[in-house]
């Protein structure tokens, strides 16, 4: 879809495969040519000043008007959904609320106002010995943005979803890659936001997607000169390669790349001792929770060594022996789960404990010390396998933490006899990712203000940012100041009498008056 039209395509880029019984899906879709990918990025180009003009009630409009598309396809899309991923349809169901809920919120969010962080200085011409400027402040979009789908979330980290909606809302363009892995999905979503725009009387070119065999049009849409930023979710293979692609550009531009995370979840003594069933059941719903393909599955776990650890080592144990074999979401996750997951059981220093039903799931041991030898055993293993390490005592915790990669969660499972060890592991583990959890298990992300879905590196390509709640807006923005620039030219936002009624930092203070 390039802007309005139907692209004619060039080599077949595939077509959907059930992963349940290896069906292949009609119909076959086609690979974007060369002309067509430039095509979206020109319009994109062309159609930016004009949407990023819009009123942000106009583009809130927009957002909703897709959300009501997207369920005004109803069990069509779900069904759709469900034939291209394995995915059970209660999952889908919610995973498209997710979608549509977050666009409206960020529907809202523009409406308020208060995301463009304005902030005003005003003049003191008086002052000595140098007199005070003028100085005003916002954020403001970007330009267009090229978005690549998710596998393993079809529909809220893809054509329409976290990414999508946060770049449409600040003002930014969209150009679209599609999942190869679920073609038929992208395509519907992807028509509701053609119909969507066009109903609201948005620019041609606000909206496109593309399809591709392999990564060159990928990588063409990256390096089009008229993109200003990339989002991503994957792998840290598939992250790093657009990062230096983006970096080797004649115009450098950002890539905010969600890639590998293992989620370390610490269960310190008093919580081992007083729960270790508790914990050992909720740790294996959250390993195998959609056969472990969450980007916040836990996949690495510290306790204390002893006979409490024993007891939760075989509980886990017990519980993942018993967990049937689910229907990764292709062929390609399934092969490199089960590369990974061989890997994991063949080292020496690691102990297999069990295996679930046709060796999918799966539970290994090790001790602190091999962990912190081995860069291998750091590494995410994407799918239902999880590592317990075994430390020494609580210097040797602190020493796991500190050994730690950049993550988007980390877990503290812990009671009032661990408060101590809490104090000393909680600044570590805030330094290392993006979310903190107590007494809790790290899937499930809530979509809200005050989410952060990020971490550093590797985890994502800036730990300062967030690809869920609403300060997901910002990564598609840039500041600019106006300085002693004439009332009549100001954007509303920045204007003395307030017109929008935004909370604006004006001379220190916030506030939500108009300027005297």
């Amino acid at each position: 879809m390039i802007g309005w039209a139907r692209g004619g395509g060039s080599d077949v880029a595939g077509r959907g495969v059930n992963p349940v019984d290896g069906g292949v899906l009609e119909p076959e879709f086609l690979a974007a040519t060369e002309a067509e990918v430039a095509r979206a990025g020109d319009l994109a180009a062309s159609a930016f000043p004009q949407y990023a003009a819009l009123s942000p009630r106009k583009r809130a409009g927009f957002l909703r008007a897709v959300a009501t598309r997207v369920e005004g396809m109803g069990p069509a899309l779900v069904e759709r959904v469900t034939a291209e991923t394995g995915l059970p349809a209660a999952r889908v169901e919610g995973e498209r609320g997710r979608t549509c809920g977050q666009l409206r919120m960020f529907a809202d969010l523009i409406e308020e106002g208060s995301w463009a962080d304005v902030r005003i200085e005003t003049a003191r011409p008086e002052r000595t010995p140098v007199p005070k400027p003028d100085v005003r402040s916002m954020l403001v979009p970007s330009g267009p943005v090229a978005v690549f789908c998710a596998g393993n979330f079809p529909l809220a980290y893809s054509v329409a979803g976290g990414d999508t909606a946060s770049a449409l809302a600040a003002g930014c363009p969209v150009v679209v890659n599609a999942h190869g892995g679920h073609p038929g999905t992208s395509e519907m979503v992807g028509l509701a936001v053609v119909e969507a725009a066009r109903e609201t009387g948005m620019p041609e070119g606000v909206f496109s997607l593309v399809f591709g065999a392999g990564h060159g049009v990928g990588q063409q849409l990256v390096r089009h000169p008229e993109i200003r930023g990339v989002g991503f979710t994957g792998s840290r293979a598939g992250g790093t390669a657009l990062m230096a692609l983006a970096a080797a550009r004649a115009v450098p531009i950002p890539v905010f790349a969600e890639m590998s995370s293992v989620n370390p979840v610490f269960v310190l003594e008093g919580a081992l001792r007083e729960r270790w069933g508790a914990i050992a059941t909720g740790l294996h719903a959250s390993v195998i929770l959609g056969a472990g393909q969450f980007c916040t599955k836990p996949g690495l776990v510290f306790v204390a060594a002893g006979r409490e650890a024993d007891q939760f080592v075989a509980k886990l144990g017990s519980l993942v022996a018993a967990t049937p074999c689910v229907a990764m979401l292709n062929r390609e996750i399934a092969e490199n789960f089960a590369t990974r997951r061989s890997r994991l059981g063949s080292m020496t220093s690691v102990q297999v404990v069990a295996e679930g039903m046709e060796q999918q799931a799966g539970v290994f041991v090790t001790t602190s010390r091999a962990w912190r030898k081995n860069g291998l055993l750091h590494e995410e293993v994407f799918g239902p396998a999880v590592l317990v390490v075994l430390c020494e005592n609580e210097a040797d915790v602190i020493a796991a933490a500190e050994a730690l990669e950049g993550q988007l969660t980390a877990t503290v499972h812990a009671e009032a006899a661990d408060s101590d060890l809490v104090r000393g592991l909680l600044p570590v583990l805030a330094h290392k990712a993006g979310r903190v959890i107590h007494n809790g298990y790290p899937t499930g992300v809530e979509v809200c203000h005050a989410m952060v879905h990020g971490g550093p590196f590797p985890a994502t390509s800036d730990g300062r940012t967030t690809s869920v709640g609403s300060a997901a807006i910002a990564r598609w923005t840039r500041a600019v100041c106006f300085q002693n620039m004439p009332a009549g030219l100001l954007p509303a936002e920045l204007q003395d009498g307030n017109p929008r009624k935004l909370w604006r930092l004006v001379d220190g203070e916030r506030t939500r008056a108009p300027q005297a």
